[in-house]
């Protein structure tokens, strides 16, 4: 499984930064209206949506036509809980779905697809922060791009702006931790990504909490996992704290074709003593040497690797996601050809896919 936590010692603070970029000429719309649906649909992730939903409307197919949309994980203000991701003309059983809110519940959607091929035609591919794990063969995780995840407080938060390891645990299991000063320090609310979230499920797993403990926590008052995960907005008070993907915060800020700007006032804070951003002003980018960092994916059914289509969307370097490098980055992830310990965009034989 190619996500990484690697400890880098070394003082760095990440402050406001102003940030801009160029505009996308064609973005994709996150979701589509009559007649525009494209030959594949994919659901799930809330942290990948942005970038696949721009890689959707760069790459092109064999005839050089869009062919990839991407439906986000939660309705944009207007849209519709439900979605219909191919024509219901003549994919009737596609119209009106439930809308897959986060990693787990987009891989949940194709794993159902694979498992019913009566309705295996309504998404083809599934949105993924997580990577694989190491049971059966259905799905294959496809790497594209490089994120972070740090915590993130408000501007005018009490909290300090570098934690290590074990103070993140120890404020995600009872809201409190030792300061460098030796005192005891109490977070009001340790926020958390809703169930299903691959971010959630990446950030306990990095801090060494478990579930379990976050069950007594919530039980006990100190954590909230009702927030949608990167919704910046949802810290409330200088006191809360919740885990942030470091590429969907630099995304946010580039008043970037339909990407909502929802920081609200939050700031990315270091963890051991490294800052997950590089650079400043325009050139502020992800710190390819982050303590917590870990690659993304587009998950594809096992058997439809060769399948034309698909295999020029999504698989090896000449992909057109892969080919798309300089769009991949425009929204805040990472080169993974840059980590010589990382698996290469398009690599289909990683451990552990499923």
């Amino acid at each position: 499984m190619n996500v990484k936590s690697r400890a880098k010692v070394g003082a760095a603070v990440l402050g406001a930064a102003a940030l801009g970029v160029g505009v996308l000429s064609t973005p994709a719309s996150a979701d589509y209206s009559t007649p525009s649906w494209r030959t594949l649909a994919g659901v799930g992730s809330d942290t990948t949506q942005y970038v696949v939903n721009g890689l959707g409307g760069v790459a092109v197919d064999a005839g050089g036509a869009l062919f990839i949309g991407s439906w986000d994980a939660v309705p944009s203000t207007g849209a519709t809980t439900t979605i219909t991701p191919k024509d219901p003309a003549t994919h009737p059983h596609c119209a009106n779905i439930v809308r897959p809110n986060g990693s787990s519940a987009g891989i949940d959607k194709l794993n159902a697809e694979v498992a019913d091929t009566t309705t295996a035609d309504c998404v083809d591919f599934a949105r993924s922060s997580r990577g694989p794990s190491t049971a059966g063969t259905n799905l294959t995780f496809i790497p594209f791009g490089k994120d972070a995840v740090t915590y993130a407080t408000d501007l005018g938060s009490t909290l300090p702006t570098n934690l290590t390891k074990a103070q993140l645990a120890s404020i995600y299991q009872t809201c409190t931790f030792v300061n460098a000063s030796g005192a005891t320090q109490t977070v009001s609310k340790a926020l958390l990504p809703q169930s299903g979230s691959g971010t959630r499920t990446y950030w306990l797993s990095s801090i060494g909490v478990t579930e379990a403990q976050i069950a007594t926590a919530k039980a006990a008052g100190c954590v909230d996992d009702t927030v949608q995960e990167h919704d910046g907005a949802a810290i409330t008070s200088g006191t809360q704290i919740m885990p942030m993907s470091v590429a969907q915060w630099l995304a946010q800020g580039k008043s970037l074709p339909n990407v909502p700007n929802r920081r609200g006032e939050s700031r990315l804070r270091s963890i051991e003593g490294t800052a997950p951003t590089t650079g400043t002003g325009t050139a502020i980018e992800l710190n390819p040497n982050f303590f917590f960092s870990r690659d993304v994916y587009n998950v594809v059914p096992t058997t439809k690797l060769t399948d034309a289509t698909i295999a020029r969307a999504f698989v090896g370097a000449t992909s057109q996601v892969c080919a798309n490098l300089a769009t991949i980055k425009t929204y805040g992830f990472g080169d993974l050809s840059a980590d010589s310990g990382a698996s290469s965009c398009g690599d289909v034989n990683l451990t552990g896919n499923r």
